[in-house]
């Protein structure tokens, strides 16, 4: 994935040599103590992409990241309306996973997730939003988080990751 020409402030590389597939596997991973945002905002698409293989160990995982808020029904059926029929948009935001792909990301699986001058200054203190480029389209898609005081850990408040892409090139006949 090339270098984004989003302008952003401070950027982070997060890498995992395998996604997990259910939430054990998730909280055996360094970045599950959600002590740091941008860890949260790359588990959220570690889950997200094991939504495609089984939705309710996904759920699971995304219910971990949202901490003291699980998922609401509403959020289930937007994952499941999201996803139904688009399995590649998920691997879209690791780096090399572009359309000519298939959204087949290189290895080790590796986020690049941004911070902008508004990422705090916009929200109310203890939220953030950071966002992921994804490799179908043009602009970052944001992650919101929440700080929990008491424990310093960044929860998962918000994803707008799912919004359409570009198809992957085996997909689109007019390519």
């Amino acid at each position: 994935m090339p270098q984004s020409s989003f302008p952003h402030t401070q950027s982070w590389i997060v890498q995992f040599s395998a996604l997990p597939e259910n939430l054990e596997e998730l909280k055996l991973l360094p970045e599950a103590g959600l002590l740091q945002p941008y860890h949260t905002a790359a588990l959220t698409v570690a889950a997200l992409c094991a939504y495609v293989k089984n939705p309710a160990a996904a759920t699971l995982m995304l219910d971990y990241l949202k901490g003291p808020q699980p998922m609401s029904t509403y959020d289930k059926q937007f994952l499941a309306d999201r996803l139904r029929g688009k399995d590649y948009l998920p691997n879209s935001f690791f780096s090399g996973a572009v359309p000519e792909s298939g959204y087949l990301p290189v290895r080790p699986l590796t986020l690049i997730i941004m911070e902008t001058v508004h990422s705090a200054a916009q929200l109310s203190e203890g939220y953030m939003q950071l966002y992921i480029q994804s490799g179908g389209a043009d602009s970052p898609r944001p992650v919101k988080l929440r700080q929990k005081p008491s424990t310093g850990q960044w929860f998962l408040w918000e994803q707008m990751l799912l919004s359409d892409i570009r198809q992957p090139v085996s997909c689109d006949s007019w390519a």
